[in-house]
């Protein structure tokens, strides 16, 4: 497993994501919250039917149109040892000219302003919209970088904040461009 620690609460490491035992673990989501493939579909796997239900729940009441792009929101974690999971919806990439770097820093502040909202101290995220909505992880790995250490310069109460990401093609390009 290899691990960069950036300052004092900002760690990038490999692993799998639902074997964090932090506050919170931020799902790559779509939309409809109903479920995918990658990160979506290991953490309703590991997870169980509750976060699914939740998901449903939120679409019924809140979101009937699809959690937009760049929101977020926050169910249980089932059977996962992160005590929640905070769903955001990641852009597709598009070659950068139609609002992903924006839409992508969105992603990763309002996961940070649910997990504060809700008193939460630890986050784990996933390398947002690198799989198969094919955002470039370099690219990725610098506005996801400069969104959470810009939210960390003025915010107290997150004590860590991990990137945890599935081998090292997806950490390699993460760590060389994060720019913390």
């Amino acid at each position: 497993m290899a691990e960069t620690r950036f300052g004092d609460r900002i760690v990038v490491k490999t692993g799998d994501i639902t074997r964090e035992a932090v506050d919170a673990i931020v799902n790559a989501a779509n939309g409809g919250l109903m479920g995918g493939a990658g990160v979506d579909g290991a953490i309703r796997r590991a997870g169980g039917p509750t976060i699914t239900e939740q998901c449903a729940e939120i679409i019924r009441t809140r979101y009937p149109d699809g959690l937009p792009t760049g929101e977020a929101a926050i169910t249980t974690a089932g059977a996962l040892p992160a005590g929640q999971v905070i769903h955001t919806v990641g852009p597709h990439w598009h070659g950068g000219a139609h609002g992903e770097p924006a839409l992508l820093r969105s992603c990763h502040v309002n996961s940070l302003r649910v997990a504060v909202g809700n008193g939460l101290t630890s986050v784990a995220f996933p390398a947002i919209s690198t799989g198969i909505y094919g955002y470039p992880p370099e690219l990725a790995a610098a506005a996801a970088s400069s969104s959470v250490s810009d939210f960390l310069a003025d915010d107290a109460q997150l004590e860590s904040v991990s990137f945890v990401l599935f081998g090292d093609d997806a950490y390699n390009p993460f760590v060389a461009n994060a720019g913390m």
